[in-house]
């Protein structure tokens, strides 16, 4: 029983950061009609950015204490109100940098490509993937970075800590607050005009190429925070850590319905659990095997996902 809940607390860990991944692939195909490979780029940079604002504000020995702000970090790492205050502006930092990037990547390498060959910004993503990945491999460093370890971390028993509580708890507040956006307010009402008929959304007044812009803000910045996430949890940051967790988001959210929120959500906490199950029930080897099967066997039965619906072709 202890290793059920032990595992249960682990996959509902990694569910919250699959789900914020996964809302990022599900918000751009349900406006574009297109995967967004380049997204688990986005997740690698954000860890990135997130490692290295953390540094500058916490380190001793580089960043803000090089320039005179020594008092700032002391007050960032000996006070409970203090740390709040640097993780809130290092996810605000890092989410909104990477927010950019992903803005500026559709800007320059999706916009031109709106009206070709559905192909053709299939085949941009996986070019910009590519280019990011060795970007940071030659800008950076092809090892791993260790990630800073100053989150306090209390143990209660279980497999729970005060670490896996914050990841959950600010994975579910987030996701809480995008489904809210998308539903209750003027913006999200746009983005769901422009994703059932994009020409007809732009005759009524709505600027199409703002809502697709601020899709590609909002997605990269979650994933950002997943990043962040990643790096607190497994303890360091490489070049090629968005591959896996990319496949595995991606994979969330066809499970829950590719271009439905709350199923990229529900999608990214089964997966999560159904994979720390088989490893501590089977093993470590079959986790994959046994999430991908599952995966099959739900789009066999139920091929829009669990919470989507069958895409209409338009003529």
């Amino acid at each position: 029983m202890d290793v059920f809940i032990q595992q249960l607390v682990n996959g509902v860990t990694l569910g919250g950061m699959y789900a914020l991944i996964a809302l990022g692939y599900t918000l751009v195909y349900g406006i574009l009609l297109m995967i967004n490979f380049a997204h688990a780029e986005m997740f690698m940079v954000g860890a990135y950015v997130g490692l290295f604002s953390l540094k500058f504000l916490s380190d001793p020995n580089w960043g803000a204490a090089n320039i005179g702000l020594g008092a700032a970090q002391e007050f960032f790492t000996t006070s409970a109100i203090g740390l709040i205050i640097m993780f809130l502006i290092v996810f605000v930092f890092a989410g909104a940098m990477t927010g950019l990037l992903g803005m500026l990547i559709e800007r320059v390498a999706y916009r031109p490509l709106r009206n070709a060959p559905r192909l053709a910004p299939l085949i941009s993503a996986i070019g910009v993937s590519i280019f990011l990945q060795n970007a940071v491999l030659l800008w950076v460093d092809s090892k791993a970075i260790p990630f800073p370890d100053i989150f306090p971390v209390v143990n209660f028993g279980y497999g729970i800590n005060s670490l896996k509580i914050f990841i959950v708890v600010t994975s579910i507040i987030l996701l809480v607050g995008l489904d809210t956006l998308v539903s209750k307010t003027k913006m999200g009402k746009a983005m769901r005009a422009t994703s059932q008929d994009r020409g007809a959304a732009a005759l009524m007044g709505i600027n199409i190429n703002s809502i697709i812009a601020s899709t590609f803000f909002i997605g990269p910045a979650l994933g950002a925070v997943a990043g962040i996430f990643h790096g607190m949890y497994y303890g360091a940051v490489i070049f090629n850590m968005g591959f896996f967790p990319g496949i595995k988001a991606f994979t969330a959210a066809v499970l829950g319905g590719i271009g439905n929120l709350r199923g990229a959500m529900l999608g990214g906490f089964m997966l999560g659990m159904i994979e720390s199950l088989a490893a501590g029930f089977l093993s470590t080897g079959y986790k994959d095997v046994v999430a991908f099967a599952i995966l099959i066997v739900v789009l066999i039965f139920r091929p829009g996902g669990l919470l989507g619906e069958s895409i209409v072709e338009k003529v």
